[in-house]
Formats: structure tokens, C-alpha cells, sequence
């Protein structure tokens, strides 16, 4: 579990560093359009990363999908496009993650 928080902790503080850096050099200047796609896409790798994480848990020497995990992101994913609000989607897919946890357990 601290190594999961380290890496959040990590990956966290690498998004912020390079938006950091991004905005203090490129302050004024026209940017590349490569770079400009690379910025856009860091934080969105990131959270991909985290999220593949959750759901693809080691069991036995193998990969196992955590159906819970896989249900509440796709809920909140399906709650993004219907309401288009972020904190209420979010919290849609948490609860019926918990819930599909709790039923399938």
C-alpha cells in the first residue's frame, strides 16, 4: 500500500515539474506543436497508468482483473459523458464500485 502512494506521491510531483517547467521556459515563446501535444497528453498517461494499476492485480503469480475496480471506472467514465461534470462522476463510479464489491464478495 506506501508503495502505491509513493508512486502517486511521484508521478504527481513529476506532472507538476514538468508543467512547471514547461510554463517558466516557454514563458512567451511559440510553442512547438509536438511539445505542445506532449504536455497536453502527461497528465492523461499518468492516470491511465494509476487506473490500469488498480484494476489489473497481481494474484498468484499472475494478473487478475478486479471486476469492483473495472466497474466503478467505467461507471464514472459513462457518468462523465451523461452529465459532463467531473466530482459528481467521480463519485457515482466510487459508489457503485463499492457496492458492486460488496455484492460480489
Amino acid at each position: 500500500m506506501l508503495n502505491q502512494w509513493i508512486l502517486i506521491g511521484l508521478l504527481s510531483v513529476s506532472t507538476y515539474v514538468s508543467r512547471i517547467i514547461g510554463v517558466e521556459i516557454m514563458a512567451g515563446r511559440e510553442m512547438n506543436p509536438t511539445l505542445r501535444l506532449y504536455f497536453n497528453y502527461v497528465p492523461i498517461g499518468i492516470i491511465s497508468a494509476l487506473i490500469i494499476k488498480q484494476i489489473l492485480v497481481p494474484s498468484d503469480g499472475q494478473l487478475v482483473i478486479s471486476i469492483p475496480v473495472l466497474i466503478g471506472c467505467l461507471s464514472t467514465a459513462i457518468s462523465i459523458k451523461i452529465i459532463n461534470m467531473f466530482l459528481p462522476s467521480v463519485i457515482i463510479g466510487a459508489m457503485i464500485g463499492l457496492l458492486t464489491r460488496y455484492f460480489l464478495s
